[in-house]
């Protein structure tokens, strides 16, 4: 183990241990472990303190967040609030904190894609869980409740546009969570390894990763809900089987994916977020879920008329089972 020597202190890779001599070259039985601060360069502030992209506080965040992708779904949640108490923007992230009665709510944009929830849920999470100040990680844990509500395209014929479905598994098609070296210990890798096998993933693709839901989230918010395995894809387009100009280099991807069972969970739909946000939620010590309203049917090949209106019934009845 490397020990560098600092007058008083010995550094232990990122540990700071704290040492009291007792005389010269003797040291006392009692020390303590802390956590070395966080470099400037990894854990980036602001100038006022704030995170980096999401420009948050602790005193900024409620300990239940929705996230959406569309920054202007924000304020479609917030209007249903009593009071906003803080609202922030950067880029296509927008944050609005406010109340429902007693219960402190935050909503949030998240735009699209895995590589956005990378950033979000780890500044989420340094919000909490690292002293901003001395930017070394707090002692006492805080868990959050994030809620992705969004929109998803149907792959199986009996769930239609205008449909609630509840995520019980995120898949990732993206490959994030094989970057973090905890990232093996939260997925699902039965799941994972009978998906692959199925389908006959090419080994040239990126390596796929599946992730439980928080099981106290899915039986207070999605009870009563289409449940089904969520496909997390890289894109819009190629990686969710949509051709326009360009070629698939899998066209037949989709088709097996329709039939794809593990222990009774059909896969119910495609979107671009969900695997990242339970990956690194579970990571982190957070409980996730994502509820999203059926657009589009891909195996029908419908798109709902008016989904507006799906949604604002979808952000009602999220708000009203996180509040009663």
């Amino acid at each position: 183990m490397l020990l560098k020597i600092y007058g008083d202190e010995y550094f232990i890779h990122t540990y700071r241990v704290l040492f009291t001599f007792a005389h010269k070259n003797t040291f006392l039985l009692s020390y303590t472990l802390i956590m070395a601060p966080i470099a400037e360069s990894e854990l980036i502030l602001n100038p006022d303190g704030s995170v980096y992209h999401l420009h948050l506080k602790p005193e900024n965040l409620a300990d239940t967040i929705i996230v959406v992708g569309d920054p202007g779904r924000v304020k479609e949640i917030s209007k249903h609030f009593d009071r906003i108490d803080f609202m922030v923007q950067n880029r296509e992230l927008f944050t609005h904190t406010g109340t429902i009665g007693n219960k402190r709510l935050t909503v949030l944009s998240t735009g699209m894609g895995t590589d956005n929830l990378d950033i979000v849920i780890n500044e989420l999470d340094a919000v909490v869980n690292i002293d901003l100040a001395t930017r070394e990680p707090k002692t006492t844990h805080t868990k959050l409740n994030i809620i992705r509500m969004g929109t998803a395209g149907a792959l199986q014929s009996d769930i239609s546009p205008g449909d609630f479905v509840a995520s019980s598994y995120g898949v990732g098609l993206d490959g994030l969570l094989y970057f973090y070296e905890k990232g093996k210990s939260v997925m699902d890798k039965g799941l994972a390894d009978a998906f692959t096998s199925f389908v006959g993933w090419d080994s040239k693709l990126p390596g796929v990763y599946a992730v439980p839901c928080s099981q106290a989230l899915m039986q207070k918010l999605g009870h009563g809900l289409t449940q089904g395995i969520t496909l997390t894809a890289p894109g819009f387009y190629g990686p969710q089987g949509r051709e326009l100009r360009l070629k698939l280099a899998f066209p037949e991807l989709n088709h097996k994916i329709e039939n794809f069972e593990f222990k009774g969970n059909r896969i119910s739909n495609f979107e671009m977020e969900t695997s990242a946000l339970y990956g690194l939620g579970t990571m982190l010590g957070h409980e996730t879920l994502t509820i999203c309203t059926i657009v589009a049917n891909r195996v029908n090949q419908t798109f709902a008329s008016d989904y507006h209106s799906d949604v604002e019934r979808l952000i009602r009845m999220i708000l009203n089972r996180l509040t009663e």
